[in-house]
């Protein structure tokens, strides 16, 4: 189980990394004109940041790098309820060490920008500013909590039925190892989708690890309110459970046998 334990930290280190990088990228380091850099580029990146880190450590952990599909996978794939906590506990140690190398890599770039939120979704963040129109907490005036955390349950949701559909063998089947990249390209339509009321977490310790580190940082109004619990947290742990759920009532029954 150590080594399991290790590649979850591992795969969601690599994952914040990546993700995190290119929103730090985006907010505070344009090498191109202002229109190069937008939307589509946090899209790609982080999906290119699914795809790196499940290759990396899937065949160790199987690659959840996220609380919400350990979740899900307990409640109805048999993942062993004992491995759930050791898990979550390991994927978000990394994803707090996966800020932490954004943060050696972009320090000019944070400390000259005072140290704004790069780091998780809702209010405040550097792209809420760039894209929302708005600073602070204004930058999320455009969409509710409720809005966000319902867009996190169907956000994650679709998360879990392209999870569950890339290695189901009795569904189209993917062949010559494309799990991965077919998990990838799930978040980018999510990104794509349903990304913005609220940044689309879709990931418990995606959001929270690095929310811990910005705070140890100096990042300001990381913890204000109940969004940080309630969006990010809350919300993907439900729509995962929902999604094995309707992926199971609506697809598996009718899948061939054979």
């Amino acid at each position: 189980m150590m080594g399991e334990l290790i590649g979850e930290v591992f795969g969601t280190f690599i994952l914040i990394l990546l993700g995190d990088g290119v929103v730090a990228n985006v907010g505070l380091a344009p090498r191109l004109a202002a229109p190069a850099y937008n939307w589509n580029t946090i899209t790609f990146g982080w999906a290119m940041a699914v795809m790196v880190a499940v290759y990396v450590t899937g065949g160790v952990s199987g690659a959840h790098i996220n609380p919400a599909v350990t979740l899900a996978l307990a409640v109805k794939r048999g993942f062993p309820w004992g491995k759930v906590i050791p898990y979550w506990i390991a994927q978000i140690i990394g994803a707090f060490l996966g800020a932490l190398g954004v943060y050696l890599c972009y320090f000019d770039g944070l400390v000259a920008a005072g140290m704004p939120n790069v780091w998780c979704t809702g209010p405040g963040s550097v792209f809420g500013q760039a894209f929302w129109g708005g600073t602070g907490a204004s930058a999320a005036g455009a969409y509710s909590l409720g809005i966000a955390v319902v867009t996190e349950i169907f956000g994650t949701a679709v998360l879990l039925w392209g999870v569950l559909a890339s290695g189901d063998t009795k569904n189209l089947g993917v062949g010559a190892n494309l799990g991965p990249m077919i998990v990838a390209l799930t978040v980018l339509a999510v990104g794509l989708c349903l990304g913005g009321p609220s940044g689309y977490a879709i990931n418990p310790a995606r959001d929270f690890g690095p929310r811990l580190f910005g705070l140890l940082v100096g990042t300001q109004g990381l913890f204000s309110g109940l969004y940080w619990l309630v969006a990010p947290i809350i919300g993907p742990l439900i729509g995962a459970v929902i999604g094995v759920f309707t992926y199971d009532w609506f697809v598996t029954p009718f899948l061939a046998k054979e």
